[in-house]
């Protein structure tokens, strides 16, 4: 205590306070990006526990929310909705009555979703939901069970296998997307997933049953049908690890993948007009060229699945196939 006989104010609280008054006079507005925890830990220069601690606090306030690829941003209010002032208590959340381990699976997905996968602590996730840290043991043995849980429950939400698919190629090409589709939103899902130490998740593994069964009577032998199926979904998985490092590049800098290009565009423009790279400037001159990862994971799957198409085709001509 001070000299008063009052308590300090903690740094936490001195932080939640400025940020506050920012979001209350319109400094930040709805939408905005607030300071991530890694910013706050720069501007403030307090530990990363105090810094998850402000963004509970505003996320129990109701100021501000995670948004997916971007970041915690000023809550956005509902059509006819007040925008949240002060300390006013915050809205109910979506499914407050839903089991606790499933509430705090889904929590445990924003924050990754918000902040990515190296944000999430069980500390992290016991502050956005106002619990104790240690509370979170009883649903959970540990934050590798948690991530497991997560990926577990975003493969069952977000991939289902279509019954019109019955080729082989549909499927394998809809499977493809579909994961493409999930690591579009969740990008800390690639950097959880391993081929050599998979995780077991039933719902990710009845996805690849799925496919694996539009694999069967081809004349592809066992081993080859593992291998085409790992391949494709490896592909995948190896363009989507860029994800989250473009996301969090946009959260810390501000600054858009193409707005990156225009920066810099002045010393590759040096570089391709030196001419010691010319196959690669009259590449990069010739109209219609653009990369980036979209195009990337087109271009991949279209050859991958050319590629498996020649081998299906080697399976059918084998000898003693009818």
């Amino acid at each position: 205590m001070n000299r008063l006989g009052t308590r300090p104010e903690p740094p936490y609280a001195r932080i939640v306070r400025e940020i506050r008054r920012r979001i209350t006079t319109g400094e930040l507005r709805a939408g905005d990006r607030v300071p991530s925890t890694r910013q706050i830990t720069q501007e403030w220069g307090v530990a990363m526990a105090t810094a998850t601690k402000v963004l509970a606090t505003l996320r129990q306030e109701g100021l501000v929310q995670p948004k997916p690829g971007v970041g915690t941003v000023v809550r956005v209010p509902e059509p006819g909705q007040v925008p949240v002032r002060g300390r006013e208590p915050a809205p109910a959340v979506d499914g407050e009555h839903e089991p606790a381990r499933a509430r705090l699976v889904r929590t445990a997905i924003e924050i990754a979703d918000a902040e990515g996968i190296a944000a999430l602590s069980m500390r992290r996730a016991a502050a956005a939901l106002g619990l104790p840290t240690m509370s979170l043991y009883r649903h959970v043995q540990s934050k590798e069970e948690l991530v497991l849980l997560m990926a577990d429950a975003v493969f069952g939400a977000e991939f289902a296998p279509v019954p019109s698919a019955r080729t082989w190629r549909e499927r394998l090409e809809l499977a493809a997307r579909q994961h493409w589709a999930m690591y579009r939103r969740h990008s800390w899902l690639a950097q959880v997933q391993s081929f050599t130490r998979p995780l077991m998740s039933p719902n990710a593994l009845a996805g690849t049953e799925w496919v694996m069964q539009g694999l069967t009577g081809l004349g592809l032998r066992p081993n080859e049908m593992l291998h085409t199926v790992v391949t494709v979904y490896s592909y995948v998985h190896g363009v989507a690890v860029n994800l989250e490092g473009e996301a969090q590049a946009r959260q810390e800098s501000g600054v858009t993948d193409d707005e990156w290009m225009a920066a810099h565009a002045p010393a590759f423009d040096g570089l391709f007009t030196s001419g010691r790279f010319p196959a690669f400037s009259q590449v990069l001159q010739s109209p219609g060229v653009e990369l980036d990862l979209d195009s990337l994971f087109e271009f991949g799957l279209r050859s991958l699945l050319d590629g498996v198409a020649v081998r299906v085709q080697a399976a059918r001509g084998r000898p003693g196939r009818r």
